[in-house]
């Protein structure tokens, strides 16, 4: 057994004590190597290791899945059981499914990145696959036959000659005394019996049925509710206020001043703690609070793209990636493309709003609710409220989406800071509005493209771009490099065929919080480079994929010819506007095609083809599913809503100022993917970012009208 660690002895007897009870697979936390954990092995090597039991086998046979990262409407909790039942040969639904607690054991526990199954299929697979070697082991032993006359199915290992049988939990005891073997063969795609199917979600009754927590379901012994009153400008503070009405509303149980950590700085308000979320909402709105806004900036929208612009138009930035050498290449070409787009601010606006539980007691503090990084939360309260990690508890419920914004720290160190306070446990629940003005958002970001085209060739591209910088909240000292997803969403292989090529960002900061959106920076980039490679291929007078297959491997060859196939781009007719878009993000490469017409004087999408390229996959329905809600989302972000600003304070306050697409917006949508062995790539969050440059390019191929600002209104073009 490799990679054990010396721990100290009460991790050792922790360990140790576990032999005989169950099959424990997991990961060992100094390689992330997946293993079965063998406890008499570690007793008789006098030796211990952090263990992160990720899979459970006990006697009665049960297998019982821990499941570390968030499930927000992704699919990672019926994926990851999907892949444990192909390798284990256990039935899909006899596997259940429980959320990890936060902790270092398990690694990184962020949901985000698109990560869960593209970071640890592999490990999955092979523990799995080990443990069934072993269990088939046991039986054999048992039985006195040769180790290639049985087989595992459906939970039981089935001796084949003699037709014997004996379930998983009749066999765990022997099996977790036994050597791990090495190297265990996998199964070949082509034998999967459950990967690569489309099974229906083991989470869809109990989420209709209403059986399923959320973090707004939850509910713990002697809870009381909390709102708070924000201010409504960042980094404002709390001058006075007054809770006489507020305390009159029955119910309403104690108003007092508190602070809570956004990234490196504070945002003030005032609680009201009352026996009901009604009751504390009621106590809210009666409170006066004066605010002190004084001693920093107050944001308006135009002021922010004016400054990005002046950024882009007169600094080089910090660099990126440069080869060759564009500047010079741009500067003595008589004939050059040197464009603007910008992209707007955009909020997560998830369906649930936020909501956190906390219990502050004895030293401790422990908290519930729709978290998307538990281990982030941990280390954030332990810093803040001065404990050690292993004193906040961090337990997941169901997340009623999350796109990046549940992967803060500000609303558990706001419930913890009130439990705190009032020496009681406490649900504190946002409104719309309270999600809506306080951000954080996705960044608002200006692109100068620049770009030569001669004799129908790219000579050169030179990308500058100025936006909120997402690191710089968490680490300043981030400043003095360029944004880490500054190429982000352009594809790679343009780097290996083009000669010149650079991408660069000009430092922009404002006080506003900013942070990931699904698909982080690919959702704004994706806009500029794939519009301005449009643009290029317009300049070349050539057909868009045709300009774009020219640069491209193999690989992604076969992906455009798919969309071509599919959408019967070669066969476009006059009056019809076809756009394309190619976009990679997070190891997938996915292509849309959009087809728009015509109508009352603006225009329609008549239909969206979507071609995904993410390696091996699991669930085809599950990734159908992701990419037409990633389009949806898309088509928002791109021609219905923004985040503006006016005198510091967010205009937008709920849906009615900030309008999603209505059903009738949305289009026929057509998800292909690609099947190749490669590895896999993300799922959740490429599909979002090719959906706004092949709709404007769509809307240029139909009336000639380009469209380098985003959002847009369909009915004024």
């Amino acid at each position: 057994m490799s990679s054990i660690n010396n721990t100290s002895r009460r991790n050792f007897l922790k360990i140790a004590g576990l032999g005989g009870t169950a099959l424990y697979l997991g990961i060992f936390s100094s390689d992330s190597t997946a293993s079965v954990i063998n406890p008499l092995k570690l007793a008789e090597e006098a030796k211990s290791v952090e263990l992160n039991a990720w899979v459970i086998i006990d006697t009665s046979g049960k297998v019982t899945l821990v499941d570390h990262r968030a499930e927000m409407g992704q699919g990672s909790f019926h994926s990851v059981p999907q892949i444990l039942a192909e390798e284990l040969e256990v039935g899909l639904n006899d596997i259940n499914v429980i959320f990890g607690k936060g902790d270092k054991k398990y690694g990184n526990q962020v949901t985000g990145g698109s990560s869960t199954i593209r970071s640890n299929y592999k490990k999955f697979l092979k523990l799995t696959a080990t443990a069934r070697e072993m269990l088939i082991a046991a039986a054999a032993t048992q039985w006195k036959v040769p180790h290639e006359e049985c087989y595992a199915e459906l939970g039981h290992v089935i001796h084949r000659n003699s037709g014997k049988k004996a379930h998983y939990g009749e066999l765990v005891t022997a099996a977790s005394k036994l050597e791990i073997p090495q190297n265990v063969k996998l199964k070949n795609r082509s034998d999967y019996k459950l990967i690569g199917k489309s099974l229906r979600r083991i989470d869809t009754l109990p989420k209709t049925n209403g059986k399923l927590i959320f973090g707004l379901d939850k509910r713990i012994p002697g809870m009381v509710y909390a709102a708070v009153e924000r201010n409504p400008r960042f980094r404002g503070k709390v001058k006075s206020f007054d809770a006489a009405a507020a305390l009159k509303v029955p119910g309403v149980k104690k108003v007092f001043k508190i602070k809570m950590l956004v990234f490196k700085t504070y945002r003030e308000g005032v609680a009201v703690v009352a026996d009901s979320t009604w009751a504390a909402f009621q106590g809210k709105k009666l409170l006066k609070v004066e605010w002190d806004d004084s001693g920093f900036e107050h944001i308006n929208t135009a002021d922010i793209y004016k400054k990005q612009l002046e950024n882009v138009m007169n600094q080089e930035g910090l660099s990126f990636k440069e080869q060759g050498n564009p500047t010079s290449v741009i500067a003595n070409s008589v004939k050059k493309l040197d464009l603007i787009y910008q992209t707007p601010y955009q909020s997560h606006y998830c369906m649930e709003p936020l909501n956190c539980i906390a219990d502050f007691k004895d030293g401790k503090v422990e908290i519930w609710g729709p978290i998307q990084a538990p281990d982030w939360v941990q280390d954030a309260l332990s810093e803040e409220l001065k404990m050690p990690r292993e004193n906040v508890i961090v337990n997941m419920t169901f997340l009623g989406g999350g796109f990046g914004r549940k992967a803060f720290m500000d609303y558990p160190h706001e419930a913890a800071v009130i439990s705190r306070e009032i020496n009681s446990p406490v649900q504190v629940v946002w409104t719309r509005e309270d999600d809506a003005t306080q951000g954080p958002y996705r960044p608002g970001i200006t692109y100068r493209c620049e770009g030569v085209v001669n004799n129908g060739k790219i000579e050169a591209l030179k990308f500058r771009m100025s936006g909120q910088n997402n690191d710089h909240w968490r680490d300043p000292a981030t400043k003095t490099s360029a944004n880490r997803s500054t190429s982000e969403g352009f594809l790679k292989p343009y780097f290996d065929t083009v000669k010149n090529v650079s991408f660069a960002e000009v430092l922009f900061e404002t006080p506003i919080p900013s942070m990931w959106w699904r698909s982080v920076y690919a959702s704004t980039n994706g806009f500029a480079y794939e519009s301005f490679m449009d643009e290029m291929a317009h300049e070349a007078n050539k057909d868009p994929l045709d300009f774009r297959r020219e640069y491209l491997d193999e690989r992604i060859h076969k992906l455009i010819d798919k969309l071509e196939e599919v959408s019967g781009w070669k066969k476009r007719k006059k009056n019809e506007g076809f756009g394309v878009a190619i976009t990679e993000c997070f190891s997938s490469t996915v292509g849309h095609i959009v087809k728009v017409s015509k109508k009352n004087g603006g225009v329609k999408i008549d239909k969206v083809w979507a071609v995904m390229d993410c390696g091996w996959y699991v669930n085809p329905d599950i990734i159908r599913a992701q990419v037409e809600g990633s389009i949806v989302m898309g088509i928002g972000a791109a021609a219905f809503h923004e985040i503006t600003f006016k005198d510091g304070i967010t205009n937008q306050k709920n849906f009615y100022d900030y309008q999603m697409p209505r059903i009738n917006d949305i289009p026929p949508i057509e998800v292909y993917i690609m099947e190749n062995s490669e590895d896999a790539g993300g799922v959740g969050e490429p599909g979002l970012p090719p959906l706004a440059p092949a709709l404007t390019n769509a809307i240029f191929d139909l009336t000639g009208k380009r469209i380098r600002k985003l959002p847009f209104n369909l009915a004024q073009i």
